[in-house]
């Protein structure tokens, strides 16, 4: 029992002592690879200084993140709130002249890009204040999603080697999301772009910049800016619940002959629209028909409630 004992102390010594060395060992690789890819080695330096170790707290939250075991209805009500309508109504009004640039340039209406600013970060006060560069070392090093978050941590390392944003700057959520509208560093390479011409794609501190990088993403999503998201229906009785699904698409006069009908029972739109039926929360919850702009939603966000919530929040404008 006591060599049993004597054994376990031991291995358990020797695992402490090691993973600090497997974890320089693997930063060194790291460098290696930032290296390959062109990140100069004062970015590499000032971004990987003092990292000796992942940060746990990282590490728990993304171990142990909650199963989303609200209902649909729960979900829009929590989020859809008349403080956030009225501010989102505010935000309108304050970058009017913005908004207005961005939406004829990119062709997106003005109400969903206000409306993906509150759902993400409160129109920006809620954005983080995690440093990326740690977290994103801490999630790359984890075996569970490694090669997602490495690609995820090399990418933030060329937006610092490029200068559009400081290290002490470069703040966002435990998941490296970063700015207003929780841009992923890869997301930031692809989308970001430079709005107000100062030379710098700056998200974090310009709201021209944010504003436009959400607009882009949605159009490279291919936004349809002749229409909506999609709508709250009634379904008639005795319906076939077997034609829900964003996998079965029907034209709107489909739905209208099989009794779909707007929510306050009047006839579908008269329009050559494709749509899909959502049913949320079981057959008597609430059902949507649901057009292209909320598949460009779901891009953002693979989950069905963050798109009808996003949808029905630029509704309430």
């Amino acid at each position: 029992m006591l060599l049993s004992l004597f054994f376990l102390l031991f291995h358990q010594g020797v695992l402490a002592q090691a993973m600090p060395q497997d974890f320089a060992v693997w930063l060194e690789l790291l460098r290696a690879d930032a290296r390959s890819a062109g990140i100069s080695e004062k970015t590499l330096n000032a971004a990987l200084a003092n990292l000796n170790a992942p940060e746990p707290q990282v590490s728990e939250r993304d171990q142990n993140q909650p199963e989303q075991t609200v209902s649909l209805q729960d979900y829009v009500a929590t989020r859809v709130s008349q403080e956030r309508i009225d501010e989102g109504r505010l935000m309108l009004r304050r970058y009017a002249t913005w908004l207005g640039r961005i939406e004829r340039q990119y062709r997106v209406q003005k109400r969903f890009i206000v409306a993906l600013w509150g759902i993400e970060s409160s129109y920006g006060r809620h954005a983080g204040g995690h440093p990326v560069i740690p977290a994103l070392v801490t999630l790359a090093y984890d075996a569970r999603r490694g090669d997602y978050f490495r690609q995820e941590l090399l990418a933030a390392l060329k937006i610092l080697d490029a200068g559009h944003v400081s290290l002490s700057r470069m703040n966002g959520s435990w998941a490296g999301a970063m700015g207003p509208f929780q841009f992923m560093p890869s997301s930031y390479r692809h989308y970001a772009v430079d709005a107000d011409g100062d030379g710098r794609i700056d998200i974090w501190g310009s709201v021209p910049d944010a504003l436009a990088s959400a607009a882009n993403y949605l159009a490279k999503a291919r936004w349809q800016y002749d229409q909506t998201w999609g709508r709250l229906v009634k379904l008639p009785k005795k319906f076939d619940y077997a034609l829900s699904g964003l996998e079965t698409r029907l034209p709107l006069s489909r739905w209208q002959a099989l009794g779909v009908r707007r929510s306050n029972g009047t006839a579908l739109p008269r329009r050559n629209l494709q749509a899909s039926l959502i049913i949320a929360d079981g057959p008597d919850g609430p059902a949507y028909l649901v057009y292209d702009n909320f598949r460009a939603l779901r891009r953002w966000n693979r989950s069905n409630s963050f798109a009808v919530t996003v949808g029905t929040l630029a509704d309430s404008y």
